[in-house]
């Protein structure tokens, strides 16, 4: 997700996919912890980037909830 596409949408649907994407990155780290390879070793790395780009847009935004 680019950070054009981070800043046009709405605080509850970066809430929304930031959720998504912390689940996904769980699943990938237990992947890891297991030994299996993922199909995509750089998407992790991809995800925790994107993650902390909607972080920051929000609280750009001044509307980060924990």
């Amino acid at each position: 997700m680019k950070n054009k596409d981070i800043r046009s949408k709405g605080e509850e649907e970066l809430t929304g996919k930031m959720e998504e994407m912390r689940l996904e990155l769980i699943k990938l780290n237990a992947q890891v912890a297991t030994g299996t390879t993922p199909k995509k070793p750089g998407q992790i790395k991809q995800l925790k980037k994107t993650i902390a780009r909607i972080k920051t847009t929000l609280n750009e935004k001044g509307r980060v909830s924990k």
